[in-house]
């Protein structure tokens, strides 16, 4: 237990000189950030993930075999949007190579501006929302998201993706007490998991319940906050890592 709660207290609020020092708790904001958009993707845009890319293949392979409700060019278009993201983030991460606050924060400030145009676009727009403006957020979102997991994966911060849960899942399971080992982690897996869920289900209720941008300004709040906050401390030698 005592290890489930140093590990915990580590992914929320580490100590200062940590290898990773606030880039744990600013991915785990990012991870929030990936259920809010995937939340009005899917219930917004249709069946189409603008994160969860594996989701996108299996929509893909759905609408080539005629399921209802699964659209072909959205599932292209999110895949390939989330690769130029990546692409162009990868070559800012060789830009920007050890400075690992600076890279997030300017990554965070470009994804910010990005969902700030797709909050404008959603608010200004009547519901349903046109086939025109649904390909164009579908593009822009995935775009942003695909920035955001090349980048995860260039800081490299053990078990925070931010998009994707399926190796952190099966790390809580096969690294559990029950599997023989030691249980290592779990506590950051955990967290990761539930942030996920939580911009999810907010997410969801918002669309469903309020309005469907709500999701979107929310993702843009935290992304400036993570982008102002990253920034700070790589401005600050003797804080950044």
């Amino acid at each position: 237990m005592t290890t489930f709660l140093t590990d915990a207290r580590e992914t929320v609020a580490p100590r200062r000189g940590s290898r990773d020092d606030l880039l744990a708790p600013l991915l785990v904001a990012l991870t929030v950030v990936t259920g809010l958009v995937d939340a009005f993707s899917y219930l917004v845009l249709g069946h189409v993930f603008v994160a969860n890319q594996t989701g996108n293949v299996v929509f893909f392979a759905f609408a080539l075999a005629g399921v209802g409700g699964f659209s072909a060019t959205a599932s292209i278009a999110a895949l390939g949007c989330f690769a130029l993201g990546a692409l162009g983030a990868g070559r800012l991460g060789r830009v920007l190579a050890g400075r690992r606050e600076l890279l997030l924060g300017v990554t965070a400030g470009i994804q910010a501006v990005i969902v700030a145009e797709t909050v404008t676009m959603t608010a200004l727009t009547p519901i349903p929302i046109p086939a025109g403006l649904r390909y164009a957020l579908i593009a822009s979102l995935s775009l942003t998201m695909g920035a955001q997991n090349a980048t995860a994966r260039k800081l490299a911060v053990p078990d925070l993706t931010t998009t994707v849960l399926t190796l952190t899942i099966t790390g809580i399971a096969a690294d559990s007490p029950l599997a023989g080992a030691t249980g290592a982690h779990a506590a950051r897996r955990l967290i990761s998991v539930v942030a996920m869920f939580l911009g999810a289900l907010v997410g969801a209720e918002l669309v469903l319940h309020v309005h469907i941008v709500y999701p979107l300004v929310i993702a843009l709040v935290i992304l400036a906050v993570v982008a102002v906050v990253a920034v700070a401390r790589a401005s600050n030698p003797r804080t950044s890592t």
